[in-house]
């Protein structure tokens, strides 16, 4: 049986664990060649080995995806080695500040946007040209219900998703005409890295416990759950990137296959 992406190429960021591993991983199995970024070489190790135990191909490519030069890198070293891109999974995040406007650092807060916006809107501009050239590619954002809740304490990860998802509704409307995608998605919840640093926050202790008594349950929790959840968002991300649901264009996707068009 033919696999779904046989000949394409992806960028998924944030791959050294969690959610961006297992995505990555599960486009692999479906044939795609992928090039796995995020900062830590020795945790982007790690995904390709699971990669390529599983006869994939893997590219594991260190960088900053706030930083414009790191991208270029990832994104010519992709193409050079691997080909064009056809599918741009941006996945990198950051759970915090946490705490209320007026006590949590301005400078923290704006770097937390850099990750959110700033990364997809540096990997999109740089994977696009040859996109549209080709009149071929797939863009998505892992988003979070956050970006349609107010919470208190919260607000720069809750401003980062909501930016997200219209993110992705703008860019959809720019890219349509070119037979291109973008869709944000919901990935669900697991206890990933990032909720591990949740837990351990001491800003997130202190202004959100409720969040982080939350999580610890979780910990609890078979650990076939949480790679359920993981197996479940890398599924819907290949069936995106295989062109499925070309109605979800410019939507939020919500864990539960409810499409939201954002207005």
């Amino acid at each position: 049986m033919p696999k779904l992406l046989a000949g394409k190429v992806a960028i998924v960021t944030g791959a050294g664990g969690g959610f961006g591993r297992a995505i990555a991983a599960r486009l692999a199995d479906e044939g795609a060649a992928v090039a796995i970024t995020a900062r830590t070489q020795s945790h982007l190790d790690e995904t390709a080995a699971q990669i390529t135990s599983r006869g994939g191909r893997a590219l594991a490519l260190a960088g900053d995806a706030t930083n414009r030069a790191d991208v270029a890198h990832v994104v010519s070293e992709t193409e050079r080695r691997l080909g064009p891109v056809s599918i741009l999974v941006s996945n990198a995040g950051l759970p915090g500040p946490f705490g209320p406007i007026g006590e949590i650092d301005p400078d923290e807060w704006w770097a937390a946007q850099a990750v959110h916006l700033r990364a997809p809107m540096l990997f999109s501009s740089a994977v696009l040209p040859q996109m549209k050239a080709r009149r071929e590619g797939c863009i998505m954002l892992i988003c979070s219900p956050r970006a349609k809740m107010v919470t208190p304490n919260l607000s720069a990860y809750c401003l980062g998703k909501t930016s997200q998802a219209r993110f992705v509704q703008l860019l959809a409307a720019e890219v349509k005409e070119f037979g291109i995608t973008a869709v944000a998605v919901d990935p669900g919840s697991a206890i990933t890295p990032m909720a591990e640093a949740t837990i351990k926050s001491p800003g997130a202790q202190r202004w959100m416990p409720e969040m982080v008594a939350n999580l610890r349950r979780m910990i609890s929790q078979p650990t076939n759950a949480a790679e359920a959840q993981l197996a479940k968002c890398a599924e819907r991300c290949v069936e995106i990137a295989a062109g499925e649901h070309p109605e979800w264009n410019g939507m939020y996707i919500g864990r539960n296959v409810t499409a939201d068009e954002w207005k």
